[in-house]
């Protein structure tokens, strides 16, 4: 199974102020929320168990448009990948089943 959407945080997202003042960036929890969405969208089972890996590679700024590529290479577990511009900038895996 694979699935991708497009995505945006709002400029406005109670999330984000003070995270940071002057240079705000997209906090890591609101786009694994982002990732959490787009796997209920895509008919993928949840709760998630386990985030066994989440790499977080290159900032995300409000507004920034992305893509949430999300793959299932066996039951029970989701890869995700977050693309800006053709390049990673997030990466990972969600457990759906206990191992």
């Amino acid at each position: 199974m694979e699935y991708s959407e497009e995505c945006v945080i709002a400029a406005a997202h109670p999330a984000l102020p003070g995270h940071f003042p002057g240079q705000p960036v997209v906090p890591g929890v609101v786009l694994l929320e982002q990732v959490l969405r787009a796997a209920t969208r895509a008919g993928i089972a949840v709760p998630v168990c386990a985030l066994p890996q989440v790499k977080f590679i290159e900032p995300l700024l409000p507004a920034q448009p992305f893509t949430i590529c999300l793959r299932s290479d066996r039951p029970g577990r989701l890869r995700f990948e977050c693309m800006r511009e053709g390049r990673v900038f997030a990466s990972g895996l969600l457990q759906t089943e206990q191992p």
